[in-house]
């Protein structure tokens, strides 16, 4: 079928949740993938920061395929070896005592929120129930999820919403302290919020949280379903800011693009769920864990996060060039390969003009580019990259 026609028959058949780009991408390699028409692109989106090894990895294609000749679904009524495997390997490598696994971000926060009211209800005094999360923040659309999403744009139609989250300036230690009330049990805040433009926090602001929490018996739950898995440079982006967190979310990146999603957690905090509180039929397949596995392994040995380092640092000099160039460019800011560019312009006019030249990036909010590639790309990429930026910038 040619290009328009599976355009066609997706609007026809497939309810209309996206705004998607027009083209029909079949085949992705490392950093690029390509459209029905043959058409070559470089992917700085990589599925918003899913396929951070890049398209294809050899490794994570191989175990996928291997798994896929030996087991794929028995369900959590038995045991499986790659579910202990990768869940030894998160232990090794994190905080956490306890894993719980899940199929997505949505679902490892709503686990969270559960696994948090379950523990304040069983282990703290009085009627602890409700969490603060911050202005700006996204952690999914399923509807606790999305209530806990402190932005209006999401929560239209779809009142009423549940109770028990209540919404707090983003990088306010203050603004936080003075909202904690006898009825809070925990505080949820991605390190850097990735849906509201790549909005860093101040080098103080997750130690001021955890201190919060420590001060007045909350639990923290970090969603780093965005930042997680080396995006920042770091296996976890709380590891720049020198805190640990009780609760902490993963997903995207974890299965480079098959949907897999983890909650973390001590051995305290896990006591509060058992059998029959929380479960996930899915969660924890065989195919799962092995792309993790996978995945996790190249983390550690493959130089990844030199690399996430070394090159996110030239992307952002790079685009600090452009800065110094073009009046609509506001600020570059961000960390690892997790890059936000602020600009005075509408952003989706540059999103088009940069696909039909041959560069997939995307905006979050009106006005910021965000950049998410691989972590695998190379200086020539950010090159050919910052060049087609440059044109679609010029109109």
């Amino acid at each position: 079928m040619k290009t328009e026609e599976l355009i066609a028959q997706s609007d026809r058949n497939i309810i209309g949740t996206y705004r998607r780009q027009p083209v029909v991408l079949v085949k992705g390699a490392g950093a690029r993938v390509w459209d029905s028409d043959g058409r070559e692109y470089l992917d700085f989106v990589a599925g918003i920061a899913v396929c951070s090894l890049g398209h294809s990895y050899p490794k994570v294609v191989e175990a996928l395929r291997h798994q896929a000749g030996v087991l794929t679904h028995v369900s959590n009524l038995y045991y499986t070896e790659p579910q202990i495997r990768l869940a030894g390997m998160l232990v090794a490598n994190s905080f956490a005592d306890k894993v719980f696994f899940c199929n997505s971000g949505t679902e490892a926060n709503e686990a969270a929120i559960k696994l948090a009211r379950k523990y304040a209800h069983d282990n703290l005094k009085g009627d602890r129930y409700e969490i603060l999360t911050m202005q700006g923040s996204f952690h999914g659309r399923t509807l606790a999820a999305v209530t806990a999403t402190a932005q209006e744009k999401f929560h239209a139609g779809f009142a009423p919403l549940p109770e028990g989250f209540r919404y707090v300036p983003f990088n306010d230690v203050r603004a936080l302290e003075k909202a904690v009330r006898k009825r809070t049990c925990a505080v949820m805040v991605e390190p850097i919020q990735g849906e509201s433009g790549v909005r860093m926090p101040s080098p103080d602001y997750l130690g001021g949280v955890r201190q919060v929490c420590d001060d007045r018996g909350l639990l923290l739950i970090l969603d780093e379903v965005q930042t997680g898995m080396g995006r920042t440079g770091k296996l976890f982006a709380h590891e720049h800011f020198g805190i640990k967190p009780d609760i902490m979310t993963l997903a995207k990146a974890l299965g480079n693009g098959y949907p897999l999603g983890a909650l973390l957690t001590t051995d305290r905090v896990a006591s509060a769920f058992e059998p029959g509180t929380h479960a996930s039929t899915f969660g924890g397949n065989p195919l799962g864990m092995a792309a993790g596995i996978a995945v996790l392994r190249a983390l550690l040995e493959d130089g990844i996060m030199d690399n996430c380092r070394e090159v996110g640092a030239y992307l952002r000099e790079r685009l600090g060039d452009l800065k110094e160039k073009h009046y609509m460019i506001q600020e570059i800011r961000g960390m690892g390969l997790m890059v936000g560019m602020n600009l005075t312009v509408d952003g989706a006019a540059v999103v088009r003009r940069c696909l039909e030249k041959g560069l997939l990036i995307n905006c979050a909010g009106e006005h910021i580019l965000r950049f998410v590639p691989p972590l695998t790309i190379t200086r020539e990429d950010v090159d050919r990259a910052v060049e087609i930026l440059d044109e679609a910038l010029e109109g």
